[in-house]
């Protein structure tokens, strides 16, 4: 038997998915790492406990399974795509990362406003503290100024894995990770001079640009491997699940329900620009050859759930969270708008705040939950719409994925509020599947027409009538407006 290794070292900690020669998942484990968050709201991340986690959850996976330690053929990696890193060449780090849901680099862009064009014909991305490039900018004129490092290396999490896991002998990134830093040059594919000096970035800091299916370097997991095993893929968590949710084809999409979520379609190997406030970045690069995406990114999503439950303490469980919406007013007019960091696509507003809009004496902790929950369906809805005014293409079918998935209410109003069919597959590791199936297939494990055959899907459907589609809608766009 050869098995094949998905990582997916994501915002809230690391899932390592063991997965058998048929491309059946045979084993996950989870381990959380700590959220670092100061006073000023800033959100950061140890990339040492980070890395130990992936050691310890590899290890855990295939004892666990009781794989034989030679048995493992090869291994993928996804991870979380905006957060960003500095280490020295001895693979000492540089302070914590930043978050990619962080903004402290605010006052960085702020001063930019007036390369915002150039930098989004150049990248496809707007201007922003989300991306990479100026959280690096951020890094060097703070954390690394203050330890006095000359020669230092920066990167998102897949290159500090990489790094890490070879021993210092590889530092890469692929292009899909590169797209997201605001510093890749999406016409030349290549880092942009420019766009370096721009933000104060030395280009011998950046890792080499390689495809996603690369062989990456080889790694024993500190021996917890008979022998070291080839990284045959890395990718951004969501165009993982991009492509592990089979959406190859252009105008396939999907959504990824995290802390955050992503939004992306397939538009084929032509890039183009949004004109409705999305970004447009590489889904991947296979054997040279790239296909392009749309995308919109939501800071708050899945964490809206989490602030209800661990912040607010409205609820202590799912269990609970899917009680408190069935006994609400469902004519309840209350809308959330989690704006905890700012909105990002497509509305772009940073100094926006979060607030509770449309309340009446009547409303309850039930229909804040309620309204807590839909205000992801409307964000998603409204990044859908965007796509579909900039591709031209009509969305019939969003195939969705992670944990708030499985909440039957915020799936039926998802269907119903976009008023497109939702399709959820048989398991929700898409990430760790993408990148284990590109690697797979890399390894020549699986093969791409059969691989991808096995899902089993759930489907929910719209039923929602129009003009009350087109009420709640305008009562979201009227809290949405006052934010502008």
């Amino acid at each position: 038997m050869n098995y094949i290794i998905g990582i997916d070292q994501s915002t809230q900690g690391t899932k390592a998915v063991l997965f058998d020669e048929e491309g059946v998942l045979v084993k996950r484990v989870d381990v959380k790492h700590r959220q670092w968050i100061d006073e000023n709201g800033w959100v950061s991340h140890d990339i040492n406990e980070i890395y130990q986690n992936v050691i310890l959850s590899v290890e855990k996976v295939v004892k666990e399974a009781g794989a034989p330690r030679n048995s493992i053929a090869a291994v993928g990696i996804s991870n979380q795509r905006e957060t960003t890193a500095a280490w020295n060449h001895d693979g000492t780090p540089l302070g914590k990362a930043v978050v990619w849901q962080c903004s402290r680099a605010k006052e960085i862009t702020d001063k930019m406003q007036d390369f915002a064009a150039v930098v989004k014909d150049k990248t496809g991305l707007p201007l922003s503290p989300y991306f990479p490039a100026a959280k690096m900018a951020w890094l060097i004129r703070n954390t690394i100024k203050e330890s006095g490092a000359k020669d230092y290396l920066l990167g998102t999490m897949d290159s500090w894995l990489v790094y890490k896991l070879t021993s210092g002998k590889s530092f890469k990134t692929d292009y899909s990770n590169a797209s997201r830093t605001q510093l890749l040059n999406l016409h030349s594919l290549q880092w942009d001079v420019e766009l370096c000096e721009m933000f104060g970035v030395p280009l011998k800091s950046l890792p080499e640009l390689v495809d996603s299916n690369s062989v990456f370097g080889y790694t024993d997991f500190e021996g917890v491997l008979q022998a070291p095993v080839p990284i045959h893929c890395v990718l951004g968590d969501s165009h993982g699940a991009l492509f592990g949710q089979g959406c190859h084809k252009k105008g396939m999409i999907k959504t990824t329900y995290g802390t955050g979520s992503s939004i992306m379609m397939n538009i084929g190997e032509e890039f183009r620009a949004s004109t409705c406030g999305l970004a447009t970045s590489l889904a991947w690069s296979m054997d040279g050859s790239v296909t392009y995406v749309f995308e919109g990114n939501i800071n708050y999503t899945g964490a809206v759930v989490t602030w209800l439950q661990e912040d607010m303490g409205l609820v202590r469980s799912t269990v609970e969270l899917e009680k408190a919406v069935e006994h609400a007013n469902k004519k309840d007019t209350t809308v959330l708008i989690p704006a905890f960091s700012g909105l990002s696509a497509p509305y772009w507003n940073d100094r926006a705040k979060a607030m509770i809009y449309g309340m009446t004496r009547t409303t309850g902790k039930n229909e804040v939950i309620k309204a807590g929950l839909e205000s992801i369906a409307y964000q998603i809805k409204d990044v859908l719409d965007a796509m579909e005014k900039d591709s031209q293409i009509k969305i019939k079918e969003l195939r969705v994925d992670g944990g708030p998935t499985k909440n039957k209410y915020l799936m039926q109003f998802q269907s119903d509020i976009a008023d497109v069919t939702v399709s959820i597959p048989q398991w929700e590791e898409l990430s760790a599947i993408g990148a284990a199936y590109m690697a797979g297939i890399s390894q020549g494990i699986y093969q791409k027409d059969t691989v991808f055959a096995k899902d089993k899907r759930i489907y929910f459907k719209a039923g929602m009538k129009p003009e009350e589609r087109f009420e709640k809608c305008r009562n979201w766009e009227a809290a949405i407006s006052l934010l502008r």
